[in-house]
């Protein structure tokens, strides 16, 4: 079940160099208040180590990174665009949130505390989906995706929660079709 319509959530989503969770190489969030996306944040990460076994996924390589600002460096700004969020959403949240609160333990900062929910859940929740891999979610729902793009990632998980919404509040989607 989601939550009631939320003020304001982000959807967030992480790229990994290598299979240790506080590899992130690449983060995107995507800010929503109501059912309108307001502002998106996409950038590159320099992850601990020069090792990078997932470039053939997401086409990032330690060239890419290797002036990039690691994550305790990235922090004040990162955290900046959870300001005013009451949760965080992304597809199979586990992943991600064990990813943000791993970099956040290396980096000797608070995680956030912020609850995740999961696009996975909501897809299978509200209609029914399998396979719920984040290329078919998209395909079902019309969202335009480029797989494995941080920021492509997120504000398709931002629409698809989005999507889950209106369903679960067909009366607040009915009103917002009138006007």
């Amino acid at each position: 079940m989601l939550p009631p319509s939320p003020h304001c959530f982000a959807a967030i989503d992480f790229e990994t160099a290598d299979y240790e969770r506080d590899s992130a190489c690449s983060v995107a969030i995507v800010k929503v208040i109501g059912d309108e996306i307001v502002s998106r944040w996409a950038r590159l990460i320099r992850p601990p180590r020069k090792q990078f076994v997932f470039s053939y996924i997401h086409g990032i390589g330690w060239k890419d990174v290797e002036n990039q600002p690691n994550f305790a460096e990235l922090w004040p700004e990162f955290a900046k665009q959870l300001d005013d969020v009451q949760f965080l959403v992304a597809h199979n949240a586990g992943f991600d949130k064990a990813v943000l609160n791993t970099c956040c333990v290396k980096a000797g900062v608070k995680p956030p505390s912020l609850p995740f929910h999961c696009t996975v859940q909501a897809a299978r929740n509200t209609w029914g989906l399998y396979p719920t891999k984040l290329p078919n979610v998209c395909q079902f729902l019309n969202i335009t995706l480029q797989h494995h793009q941080a920021e492509s990632d997120a504000e398709a998980c931002a629409r698809i929660y989005i999507a889950a919404q209106r369903v679960e509040n067909p009366v607040r989607s009915r009103r917002k079709q009138l006007s």
